[in-house]
């Protein structure tokens, strides 16, 4: 059997491209490989499906630098196939590999998403119920399994920013759906507010959210994590529903 793809696998390959890439705001590459052969199609077999993405923004402008999928012994409904679309006929599991770089991360922390949320919040600060505007986030991995943030905050009716800083050890949750930080070790500047820094701690898991790289049929559940110099890699169970094609 030839290497190059079939007629049919690139007919689903195409399709499946197009379908991931609608629920993308951008998209540096995105490659799907279908394969299979052409009996097997017929039959709604297919040997395996590898999705390859580089810088893929997901919801809440957060920035993917690599996203890799793979499931082999997919069944497919045939009909559907034929039509240059990928039906599942039942859930799948495979594997995926998500890396996250610092500027990936800060570019998340500074959307207008992240800040509104954290707007959002009254905290306490010195027994008083305060709005904090974030004015700048730094967010950075500085390898050796841990993460770090400064973040420059305005206090309401103060007008000097005031700096909170700390770092933690990335873990994954229980259910495997989320990253969480422990270990916290705070900045050497004197803490404006426990309630503060525990708001920012907990915006770091919402960003680091693995719902976040959900696509439309398919989950990730975290297996192992490995924060590095400059990036963060993920390794997840990724259990597919669907792979979402284009409408014809």
């Amino acid at each position: 059997m030839p290497d190059s793809p079939g007629l049919g696998e690139q007919a689903l390959n195409k399709a499946a491209e197009i379908g991931l890439s609608s629920q993308l705001d951008e998209v540096d590459n995105l490659d799907v490989s279908i394969k299979t052969d052409p009996l097997k199609l017929v039959q709604g077999q297919v040997d395996a499906v590898e999705i390859n993405g580089e810088g893929l923004v997901m919801q809440k402008d957060l920035r993917v630098e690599e996203m890799k999928m793979q499931v082999n012994s997919v069944a497919i409904n045939p009909l559907s196939a034929a039509f240059g679309k990928i039906e599942l006929t039942k859930p799948t599991v495979g594997s995926a590999r998500v890396v996250l770089t610092e500027s990936d991360i800060n570019r998340a922390f500074n959307s207008e998403f992240i800040i509104s949320k954290i707007q959002s919040q009254k905290i306490h600060i010195n027994g008083q119920l305060k709005t904090v505007t974030p004015q700048q986030i730094n967010f950075r991995l500085p390898g050796e399994g841990k993460v770090s943030l400064n973040a420059s905050i305005l206090l309401e009716e103060n007008s000097e920013p005031q700096q909170v800083a700390f770092t933690a050890e990335p873990r994954i949750s229980a259910n495997g759906t989320t990253v969480i930080l422990e270990n916290v070790a705070y900045g050497n500047s004197e803490e404006i507010s426990p309630e503060l820094t525990q708001a920012l701690v907990a915006q770091t898991s919402e960003i680091l959210n693995l719902s976040n790289f959900d696509l439309e049929g398919m989950s990730l559940r975290v297996q192992q994590l490995a924060a590095e110099t400059g990036k963060l890699t993920l390794q997840a169970e990724a259990y597919v529903e669907q792979i979402p094609t284009a409408e014809n």
